[in-house]
């Protein structure tokens, strides 16, 4: 094709649509992972592997063949998890004496999902058992009212129901005052949590969590949905141990379409464990066996759930969700999961939809303020952290704020919007280098008290203070980031698993990959790199860019694919061998956000493209494509 480049940018577009100046940003470079070794062992025992998938599973350490096992028989059993055997004895109690308990969840996805499987579980298995009454509620807090967590507040708000019980899940294990609330007004408190504890533990019946201290669990990368998947297994457990052979008691496995959901959307690493968690809920997604809400939300996302992957979930399903967590109530997000017939799962996957086109509309006003101001600032004033805000801003979006401005300057980021009684309430997003909790305890060391509450992880953190102290905490985070970072950003690096030749770049490639994961934090999804000439762009909705790329030899892959070579025999070939490769093919190509990260002179050149062999469905046709996660110009001079 030959077909003059069409500009990626509409007539009128905002001036924030290309990057600020290189100033802002540290240097960028694709860096290929080293080759590793693979295992002849696991070549002999799964000879059908493809070799591409080889490579990749080599590069994430894959030794053995047990780690591509990802049945159930394979999960980890619970011995070791601290509490959660006392935790299951309870709950067994509770559920037999009919007693009254209430599940308090966080208002994200993890959240929702997690007192999703707690409310199925406790509900069948009482049930199950013959109980008459079954006194379950779930209860999530307003963000924008109650905050985070099992707080003083929230008990208070829970009084009049008079729980016997209340079991948190993906959060409480910070709420020291909020469980000794609790036990003053007469209630039990169960701690189920996966987020970093303090050095103080709330006082409860049990306090159930991977990263305790005194845990001796085989996966400390549960989320909170993993947590409470277990906890409800030793309820069913306990359950078991209490009336023997007299009652069948229902499997969980339905459940863990859920799981899987909640895992994904909370990023956790992927360990083996949890890579079972959601290899066997996507089977169940596949298999048409999954909740009713979940594939409503996965139609209105336009995801195809015979073919559903964790990037479907991660990227369709979990923005609906957590968007009724940002903007409302995340009740309705609960409700949607737990709808058990397909008018009521439509009707509240609906409202969810609706919240999320909300929450993309304040989202994309907020993000351009933001650029605008930054843009406006000296940037040798502002640090290497940057800091904003705004009177009007809307504090359920900001996480997502801060999460685009890191992205497009690789910088860490804390965005403020008002949270009432003259008070901002921020959400910091990092980058590799960088502590993002860390750093903001750097900031309560130097000027304490400027901070009035904070807590999260490496990448991500929230924190609270007086909207009198912004211009205090700016200069302050930057001054700790730029400390903490020598005054240097550090290099803003693109792993890549190597090229791939054209024989390697089919669609039998992309098959082998999507069904290759899950993929996610920890394990990786694969991305190529290689040179192409980009004979057509254009410009789709959304920002959105289609090329159309010619593949540049590249040496390195053309030795490594000799296995790939075998592959093509048998499919299109005569007489055993190779089907013609056609050294002129045109590959479709897809830049989700391109107009935003590239100019249109940047095309003109020999490009060095960041990409994954993707599986296009199309008015009834399946078709290659490369999903581009990044794209480099080559300088005219620089020897291809």
């Amino acid at each position: 094709m030959t077909a003059a480049k069409t500009l990626p940018f509409p007539p009128g577009a905002p001036p924030n649509t290309i990057l600020p100046e290189v100033a802002m940003r540290p240097s960028e470079s694709i860096r290929r992972r080293p080759p590793a070794p693979w295992s002849v062992d696991l070549a002999e025992q799964i000879p059908d592997l493809h070799p591409v998938l080889q490579r990749v599973y080599a590069q994430r350490g894959v030794r053995s063949a047990a780690e591509l096992d990802l049945s159930l028989a394979q999960l980890a059993p619970p011995h070791g998890m601290v509490d959660l055997e006392q935790a299951g004895e309870a709950l067994a109690q509770a559920l037999l004496s009919e007693a009254r308990i209430c599940i308090v969840g966080d208002y994200d996805a993890d959240g929702a999902t997690a007192t999703a499987v707690l409310m199925q579980a406790l509900t069948s298995l009482a049930r199950a058992c013959g109980v008459a009454r079954v006194q379950l509620k779930f209860f999530i807090p307003d963000r924008f009212e109650l905050g985070y967590g099992l707080t003083p507040a929230v008990v208070e708000r829970l009084r009049p129901q008079q729980p016997d019980w209340l079991v948190t899940v993906d959060n409480g294990i910070s709420s020291i005052e909020g469980a000794a609330a609790a036990r003053a007004a007469g209630m039990r408190v169960i701690i189920t949590d996966h987020h970093s504890p303090p050095e103080r533990l709330p006082v409860a019946e049990a306090v159930v969590n991977p990263l305790r201290g005194d845990d001796r669990f085989a996966s400390r990368a549960l989320a909170g949905v993993g947590v409470a998947f277990y906890l409800a297994a030793a309820v069913r457990q306990a359950l078991q141990r209490r009336l023997g052979g007299q009652v069948t008691l229902p499997s969980l496995a339905p459940l863990l379409d859920l799981v899987a959901l909640g895992t994904v959307a909370d990023l956790v690493p992927l360990d083996v464990n949890n890579r079972i968690l959601v290899a066997q809920g996507l089977r169940r997604i596949r298999s048409g066996a999954a909740r009713p809400g979940l594939y409503a939300l996965l139609a209105l996302a336009g995801r195809d759930p015979r073919t559903a992957t964790a990037t479907d979930l991660a990227f369709g399903v979990a923005p609906r969700l957590n968007a009724a967590g940002r903007l409302a109530n995340m009740s309705t997000g609960v409700e949607c999961l737990l709808a058990d017939t397909k008018a009521s799962a439509q009707q509240r996957s609906q409202e969810l939809d609706r919240l999320n086109r909300e929450r993309r509309e304040v989202e994309a006003r907020m993000t351009d303020e933001a650029l605008l101001a930054i843009e406006a600032a000296h940037t040798e004033e502002m640090g290497l952290g940057l800091c904003v805000s705004a009177p009007d801003w809307h504090q359920g979006v900001t996480g997502i704020v801060a999460s685009r401005l890191k992205e497009r300057y690789h910088r860490p980021v804390v965005a403020f919007a008002p949270a009432g009684n003259g008070t901002l309430r921020g959400s910091g997003r990092s980058v590799p280098g960088l502590h993002m909790r860390d750093a903001l305890a750097r900031v309560e060391r130097d000027v304490p008290q400027l901070i009035k509450r904070f807590g999260g992880h490496a990448m991500a953190a929230g924190l609270t203070i007086a909207a009198s102290q912004l211009g205090a905490f700016r200069a302050a985070f930057a001054r700790a980031v730029d400390e903490m970072l020598n005054g240097e950003l550090p290099p803003a690096i693109h792993e890549s698993d190597g090229p791939l030749s054209r024989e390697e770049l089919t669609l039998e490639t992309a098959r082998a990959l999507r069904d290759g994961g899950p993929w996610g934090v920890g394990f990786p999804e694969p991305h190529f790199d290689g040179l192409f000439v980009v004979d057509e762009v254009r410009p789709l909705r959304g920002g959105h860019l289609r090329l159309a790329l010619r593949l540049i030899a590249d040496p390195v892959a053309d030795e490594q694919s000799e296995p790939a070579r075998g592959l093509a025999r048998g499919a299109g070939s005569v007489n055993n061998e190779p089907a013609p490769v056609n050294k002129e093919a045109v590959y479709p190509g897809i830049f989700f956000g391109g107009a935003e990260k590239i100019a249109p002179e940047r095309l003109d050149a020999p490009v060095r493209l960041l990409y994954t062999p993707d599986i296009n469905c199309f008015r009834g046709n399946t078709t290659l494509q490369l999903r581009i996660a990044h794209l480099e110009s080559i300088p005219p001079d620089r020897d291809l």
